[in-house]
């Protein structure tokens, strides 16, 4: 079967946006949130920046009539912050001087046409994980590459995927040489797959996609 692919004009608007996710890999969680939507549960990343992989999801989630939920505290990560390699200074709010992405996720939802089937969590995510309790028909972890962070997603949201539902980790990078940047989400992905509580169904570049087949994390 042929993965599902996004329209013209939402992959456009997907390429247009602020951030980092290539396109392949973007593909490749379109086709992952289709499949999830069919759950009927809503779909939610963990990492929003400023919304170019949220337009994937909330076009899947408006197809399958479901929300597309994104949590992210619109800090930056610590490879987004000033004098790293990922900084946008553009990114910054020039009051008070710190990185604020949410005017710029909401600018990218409002052209992408797709605000209304988006739910913002403003907040870091291990707050939002703990009062939150129903099931998710797909976790998209793409928050911070420390292994405090990436960890900290991983135990928050992973228990909420449903069965059959779809756990997605972004930046897995096996080779040490990637300490930094994706280290701590391969050790994430290795601890998902050693739990028993999930077998891998794709992998495109750095992006591996996890099917819920067992209890447990």
């Amino acid at each position: 079967m042929t993965p599902a692919a996004p329209k013209p004009e939402i992959l456009a608007a997907f390429e247009a946006a602020k951030g980092f996710m290539p396109a392949d890999e973007g593909l490749a969680l379109y086709a992952a949130a289709v499949e999830a939507g069919r759950l009927g549960l809503p779909l939610l990343e963990v990492g929003t920046y400023c919304g170019r992989s949220t337009i994937l999801l909330a076009d899947a989630a408006r197809a399958a009539r479901v929300s597309a939920l994104t949590v992210d505290h619109h800090r930056g990560s610590e490879e987004q912050q000033p004098g790293w390699e990922y900084h946008d200074p553009e990114t910054v709010d020039p009051e008070i001087g710190l990185m604020d992405t949410l005017p710029t996720f909401r600018r990218t939802l409002h052209r992408a046409g797709l605000e209304e089937h988006v739910i913002a969590l403003v907040g870091r995510s291990p707050q939002v994980a703990k009062v939150w309790s129903s099931p998710l028909g797909l976790v998209f972890i793409d928050g911070g590459h420390t292994d405090e962070h990436a960890t900290a997603d991983y135990e928050g949201w992973a228990p909420h995927v449903a069965e059959g539902g779809l756990l997605v980790i972004h930046d897995v990078f096996p080779d040490p040489v990637d300490e930094f940047t994706g280290q701590a989400p391969y050790r994430v992905y290795l601890r998902a797959l050693e739990s028993g509580a999930f077998e891998e169904i794709s992998v495109t570049d750095s992006l591996r996609v996890l099917r819920r087949t067992g209890a447990g994390i």
